[in-house]
């Protein structure tokens, strides 16, 4: 027995259970027996068969309920406190007690109840149940209560019915007994105590051997569970829920339906109904581990006599360490098959011999039996496919190379890869590699660099699949040509617009002298140098441009079936053609037409007598002498080469200016005379002051600033081709600021500049004083005013004029008169 604090767990889940089962805890007559240790487990939901109307005084239902059987042994109160799992406030748990010795079907009036519900009655826990503390017997529904009830006084043997429910949440609970009364202990499990396991393994035995399902004797666990115990009953199980019920029990032998599998024993007292309940595990192995094998892959062969026939002899033995993957050959045994039945049935036609002749061609699957020696009916399977790769086509090639390095020993330069694209028939994944001898031992290391020993030669090749690395042997057989061809140039003017001595060649055009004595169907191609047509290496393109200005030699080989017919230097020569000043500018003065000048074909690199002259006129001479400004072209060639050249001379018109306007601003701070001439030319200008013979150099400018007054020469010459110098006279008005008449040479007299009998020598002057009076008219061609008036030199003193020009303009001033 246990005490009365031992505590059973029972877990209400109210999840959505499409497969609820027939009978559930939810009905009286599906009670839980609840026992001294019990713990119980149950899928339930909803409120089953409503048995709780016109039952009780809490005026309450079944909504999701679970009904308990409780049988006490001793004297004593029963009681409980029933606690959610969630704390949640809202979880409302009620309770309904109906006994003693009752019978489903006539429960009578509940004698204790509680449907308080937490919130409404404003508790601070949504626990409820039966103490000793509370006198009430029923309480609820909503606000009424406090959750608690007074328990129950037992008496031995009695029996009574608890229904739990929870009209509102979702969270399962937790029961704990408080009173003093006991109940009857469950059956123990004798494997807990004894040590035993009870977990069940077995190898699949059952065909198929590899989907882990196979047959098990469960009653095997019985003994061990029960032990000594009598009247005990050991029932089988998929579910928890089908142990707690005790429903759908298993029969043996089982066979599992995953891999693995619990399975809950239900251990029954017979005489009390009080259970307990167990799990173990059923395991079924799938044989001995291994590693899957990778294809077996070999090579067709003539062992057979053909080697394009996709069979060949496989050793499958030599795939048993891949399979084991390390484990110890004498534990586990590996057969091979010809059918995946023979294989795990493990029958001994159906084995195939170590040396395997395949019988499918190219592919073909085998299986392999992977046998447990200590337990023969621990198998695993697995299949292994066998796949024949053929071997490369066999096609043997020659190579005809000339001998030309200057030695006839017949001992040249191969490269023998020119024979690749004949020995693999042009098949982009073979490849190929040379020996000198039949086994193939010794490979030659530079195929492409190889000089013969002998003529003619056989060298023998592995042509080789990459992909696969299948091979076939082949021969190639190497000859010297002892035929010759003859050399010979090519010759072009450098005329490509850049005289470097670099020209794009079109070599065809020398094919034709190369073979032009030999016999037809024979192919040119061209290298840079002599090795590189005996390797045939590098071809170059037909257009080819030299890399060495003015003459290189590229070689050229002729080949029949690309076999070596001979090979030929070829001199490509790049004639520079005259060196001349191309283009030049020459001028004519046409005002001295009809003279003539000369020009001619210009500096030449050489004797003049070594070159040709065309010109555009028609003549035919180094110059020629014209009259008339224009663009003149000679054509200059070299006599020996025909290159020529071309020079473009350029005429163009010059003469002497012609003076339109000259524009004078004077009577100014700052006089000028801009000077304003055309023509063909190209001009200075400068001026000449007839006073003083003072003349200004010439200048590209037209104008001349702060010019002081008085008549001026003005000159335009022509600088562009020396056609002559034009002049111009001019005059620029201007009078003195101050005089002094003390007869000392200087400044004695007053005058207007810029007049004179040529400019405007009808001036009149009038000379007055401050207050206006006309003290003197003088003449502008005169030396000018001394001072006097009537015999009287007159004081300092500021004096007006007034000036008009021939041409009419007016100037009115003043002067100083200092004494």
């Amino acid at each position: 027995m246990k005490s009365v604090k031992t505590v059973t767990s029972i877990l209400l889940t109210l999840i959505s259970y499409s497969l609820l089962l027939a009978q559930s805890p939810t009905d009286c007559i599906d009670a839980v027996i609840a026992c001294g240790n019990s713990e119980i487990n149950l899928d339930v939901n909803g409120p089953g068969q409503q048995e709780l109307s016109e039952s009780n005084s809490c005026f309450g239902r079944e909504n999701n309920s679970v009904w308990l059987k409780v049988t006490t042994i001793t004297n004593g109160s029963l009681g409980f406190t029933l606690k959610p799992a969630s704390t949640n406030i809202n979880e409302d748990y009620d309770f309904f007690v109906f006994g003693p010795n009752v019978s489903c079907g006539n429960i009578g009036t509940a004698i204790r109840c509680s449907t308080t519900n937490p919130v409404q009655a404003g508790l601070s826990s949504n626990f409820t149940g039966m103490n000793s503390t509370s006198v009430d017997t029923s309480e609820g529904p909503g606000a009424d209560g406090d959750s608690f009830v007074s328990t129950i006084d037992a008496l031995v043997g009695e029996t009574y019915f608890i229904v739990i429910d929870r009209p509102i949440g979702e969270s399962a609970f937790t029961l704990e007994w408080t009173g003093s009364a006991e109940f009857s202990d469950p059956p123990v499990n004798n494997a807990d105590t004894s040590g035993d396991s009870i977990d069940l393994e077995s190898c699949d035995i059952t065909a198929p051997f590899n989907d882990g399902l196979t047959t098990f004797d469960l009653e095997s666990n019985t003994t061990k569970i029960l032990g000594t115990q009598t009247n005990v009953t050991v029932t089988y199980h998929t579910s928890e829920s089908d142990a707690n019920i005790g429903t759908n029990q298993l029969s043996s032998p089982y066979i599992n339906t995953s891999n693995p599998e619990t399975i809950y024993a239900r251990i029954t007292n017979n005489t009390t109904g009080c259970f307990e309940f167990t799990q173990f595990n059923l395991s079924a192995t799938l044989g001995p581990n291994f590693t899957e094998p990778s294809n077996y892959i070999i090579c067709d062969d003539l062992s057979d006599g053909d080697d394009a026939n996709g069979r060949a002899i496989f050793t499958l033995s030599s795939r048993t360490n891949e399979i084991l993957n390390g484990q110890n050959p004498s534990d586990i045994r590996v057969t091979y098959h010809s059918t995946a039945l023979g294989a795990e049935l493990n029958t001994s036609s159906t084995v195939l011999p170590d040396n395997y002749y395949n019988n499918s061609p190219f592919n073909e699957d085998i299986f392999v039996r992977i046998e447990d020696v200590m337990n023969p009916d621990c198998v695993s399977t697995a299949t292994l496919t066998l796949i024949v790769n053929p071997a490369p086509e066999r096609i043997d090639s020659n190579i005809l190379q000339c001998d030309e390095d200057g030695v006839f020993d017949d001992i040249t330069i191969f490269n023998l890869n020119e024979a690749n694209a004949a020995l693999t028939n042009g098949v982009a994944n073979l490849s190929t590699t040379f020996y000198t001898d039949a086994a193939r031992i010794n490979e030659i290391p530079n195929p492409e660099n190889y000089n013969n020993t002998s003529n003619p030669q056989t060298i023998y090749v592995s042509v080789i699949n990459d992909d696969t690395s299948c091979s076939t042997e082949a021969e190639l057989t190497l000859n010297i040509s002892t035929t010759d061809v003859v050399n010979t140039s090519i010759i072009r003017c450098d005329d490509d617009g850049i005289e470097d001595g670099f020209f794009t060649f079109n070599l065809n055009d020398a094919s034709a002298n190369i073979i032009s004595n030999l016999s037809l169907n024979l192919d040119v191609v061209y290298y840079e140098n002599y090795e590189d047509a005996l390797r045939e290496q590098n071809i170059l393109n037909i257009t080819y441009t030299n890399t060495q200005p003015e003459q290189q030699t590229i070689y050229a080989r002729v080949e029949n079936n690309n076999n070596c017919f001979g090979i030929s230097a070829v001199n490509l020569m790049v004639i520079l053609p005259p060196q001349i000043e191309k283009e030049t500018l020459e001028y004519y003065c046409t005002n001295f037409f009809p003279e003539t000048i000369s020009i001619d074909a210009g500096p030449i690199d050489g004797n003049e007598n070594e070159f040709t002259y065309s010109w555009s006129t028609g003549a035919s001479t180094y110059s020629i002498d014209i009259n008339n400004a224009g663009t003149y072209s000679v054509r200059i060639t070299n006599i020996t080469s025909s290159c020529f050249a071309d020079r473009v001379i350029t005429v163009d018109p010059s003469n002497e200016a012609t003076i339109r306007s000259i524009e004078v601003i004077d009577t100014s701070q700052n006089n000028t005379i801009t000077v304003n001439a055309s023509g063909e030319g190209l001009y200075q200008y400068s001026i000449l002051n007839n006073d003083t013979e003072l003349r200004t150099p010439f200048q590209d400018s037209n104008i001349f600033q702060n010019v002081k007054p008085g008549i001026y020469t003005v000159f335009v010459t022509d600088i562009e081709n020396n056609c002559g110098t034009i002049d111009d006279a001019v005059s620029v008005i201007g009078f003195p600021k101050f005089f002094t008449p003390n007869n000392d040479g200087q400044n004695d007299t007053w005058q207007i500049f810029g007049v004179s009998e040529m400019f405007q020598p009808n001036t009149k002057i009038m000379i007055f004083n401050r207050y206006g009076k006309l003290l003197k008219e003088i003449s502008p061609l005169g030396k000018g005013w001394d001072g006097i008036l009537n015999g009287q030199v007159l004081p300092a003193d500021d004096y007006w004029f007034y000036i008009k020009l021939q041409n009419g303009k007016i100037f009115k001033d003043h002067f100083t008169l200092k004494i």
